[in-house]
């Protein structure tokens, strides 16, 4: 694992994914990554936007199929794409995105109207971070069942992520989570970046991190 700080000087973002924003959803298996997605997606579409998912799974396409199913009239599931990366989650969105540089260009000459991507990367711990060339804004995803603990482990993605969603507000009293240590917590460690708190399958939340996403929009018009 010694080579992750060769890679990112090799890429550049494809032209077909300039002036799209392209948002990177982190955090570890179960926190809840694609609930927030399925629960995102319409109040995107709403807004007028037009959106592509694109997940991460090691060997599977587990999560594409899940998103498919639940936005299952709300989104063509064409614009529902798995990345199949068979390593660890983090060379496929952090040290060589080039499978899902590859994917989002497929989608944008497919669908040219698409203004926001969502890459969900493979569940994995508090060091995922996402390439530059890949998103431009980053949301790591938290969930109370981890323990309100979770926010003192600091690691990149919760120091250092745009912006950090604490889901599943909804359990944490059935797993003794204090949702005030927690806020209080992540706020130190962030040196005042957003957090957010969820419950991604009631909703409560979600808005606020759609308009999260949609200040991070780079205000460009198409070159003639």
């Amino acid at each position: 694992m010694h080579t992750h700080h060769h890679h990112h000087l090799d890429h550049d973002t494809p032209r077909e994914l300039e002036g799209v924003l392209k948002v990177g959803i982190g955090g570890p298996v179960g926190s809840g990554k694609t609930a927030l997605i399925e629960a995102l997606v319409p109040i995107l579409i709403g807004r007028g936007h037009s959106v592509g998912v694109i997940t991460n799974d090691i060997y599977t396409m587990e999560d594409a199929d899940h998103v498919k199913r639940t936005l299952d009239g709300v989104l063509d599931p064409a614009r529902i794409v798995g990345v199949e990366t068979g390593s660890c989650p983090h060379t496929a969105v952090r040290d060589d995105p080039t499978m899902n540089l590859a994917a989002g260009t497929e989608m944008l000459r497919r669908f040219g109207d698409i203004d926001t991507l969502l890459y969900e990367s493979g569940g994995d711990n508090l060091t995922l971070t996402f390439s530059p060339v890949l998103a431009d804004v980053y949301v790591f995803v938290l969930d109370t069942g981890e323990g309100d603990k979770m926010p003192r482990k600091r690691g990149p993605g919760i120091t250092d992520s745009d912006l950090l969603v604490i889901n599943k507000i909804d359990i944490a009293p059935y797993v003794r989570a204090d949702l005030e240590v927690m806020t209080r917590d992540a706020r130190r460690v962030r040196d005042g970046r957003p957090v957010i708190l969820t419950d991604s399958l009631e909703g409560t939340g979600v808005a606020e991190v759609a308009d999260f996403i949609a200040s991070r929009r780079p205000v460009w018009s198409p070159s003639a």
